[in-house]
């Protein structure tokens, strides 16, 4: 079998997600080529895992000072060059596409002919799971910005649909907490925002992860560019994690036990939902904006127990390989019923407790 995996550069957590599976996939007799797209080649790190990818433009959401700007989205937006990459990506060499919400090699599958399996998290938001500030035009971005023959979704939590849990790649850091050291990643919000919050916080040790040349010490503030290694070493270490509310940082707290304080982006359905959902679920403190001081009750706030999920991403490969993605039900039960804290399975509704946070919510 032939594998064409997409997907979406534009987060760090669709790479993450896609290092884990290109792990699971190497136990079987495949062949897998790597696309992405939503961020220039010369911004991609830490691309061991995926061999000679391809690298188009692709689309993606523009954002200011936390905020979506349609404006600059649609400026950056070449619809023409997206159009001409969906029609010469040749997929007559492909068994199969798998897209982690990746637009060129979605479309062309769909427009060749050739079967897709969609695996992330915004075919979570297909079903009729809790949503925040959706509307006719961010649903109809959600099933059809990269549509694929098969969707799989995966979420904290199943909410009475077949999703599956987050995909989080096994680690064999030490997860030994430095008491009051702190992880920030914030891509979206102005550097010098994120400095003025933290700056007030002289009894904590922050390391800041933006886009940077270097990394710069400012007192009890580190600055670091982006590093795999070196963002998973000290997620491993904090005792808690402050970030936007997308999908893959805020799975690996969970798991490991960190505390949680996300900020979703405005204007951006998906974050906000998963606000919701984080809130609802007891996983995280939500702040519309952030402020010293919102941060500061957070910092005293306790660690929850680690929530340690299953092996999705080599479940996935086996169900893609060996089951031929049939009986998406019964994956999605096999794994929640090894998530802790999760009683009720797919098909059998949602907890009174979940229910009665999201109505408080």
């Amino acid at each position: 079998m032939k594998i064409l995996y997409g997907v979406q550069g534009t987060g760090n957590g669709h790479l993450t997600r896609a290092r884990s599976m290109a792990r699971a996939l190497a136990n079987y007799d495949v062949q897998v080529d790597w696309l992405f797209s939503g961020r220039e080649r010369a911004d991609f790190f830490d691309m061991q895992a995926f061999g000679n990818f391809k690298c188009y433009q692709g689309m993606t959401l523009q954002t200011k000072k936390g905020k979506v700007n349609m404006a600059k989205t649609i400026a950056k937006s070449n619809l023409l060059q997206l159009y001409r990459d969906i029609k010469s990506l040749d997929m007559s060499q492909y068994d199969l596409v798998v897209s982690d919400f990746e637009p060129v090699s979605s479309w062309a599958a769909r427009s060749q002919g050739v079967r897709s399996i969609g695996i992330s998290h915004q075919n979570a938001f297909l079903y009729p799971i809790p949503k925040r500030a959706n509307n006719l035009i961010t649903d109809t971005f959600m099933r059809w910005f990269a549509p694929t023959d098969t969707p799989v979704g995966v979420h904290w939590h199943h909410f009475d649909q077949p999703l599956l849990p987050p995909i989080v790649e096994p680690s064999d850091i030490d997860n030994t907490v430095t008491e009051n050291q702190i992880l920030v990643y914030l891509p979206f919000a102005d550097l010098d925002d994120i400095l003025a919050l933290l700056k007030p916080l002289t009894g904590y040790r922050f390391y800041v992860y933006h886009k940077l040349a270097e990394a710069k010490n400012m007192g009890h503030i580190q600055l670091c560019p982006f590093s795999r290694s070196g963002f998973q070493a000290h997620l491993h270490s904090s005792e808690g994690v402050i970030s936007s509310s997308g999908f893959e940082l805020p799975s690996e707290a969970i798991e490991l036990g960190k505390k949680l304080l996300v900020e979703p982006v405005i204007g951006q359905m998906e974050q906000q939902s998963n606000a919701l959902a984080l809130q609802a679920l007891g996983y995280a403190t939500t702040a519309h904006r952030l402020s010293t001081e919102i941060i500061a009750r957070w910092l005293e706030s306790t660690r929850p127990r680690p929530t340690p999920y299953p092996d999705v991403s080599a479940a996935l490969s086996r169900w893609i390989v060996k089951d031929k993605a049939q009986n998406l039900t019964s994956l999605s039960k096999s794994l929640w019923s090894k998530v802790p804290g999760v009683v009720d399975m797919p098909g059998e509704g949602i907890s009174e407790q979940i229910q009665a946070n999201l109505t408080g919510c």
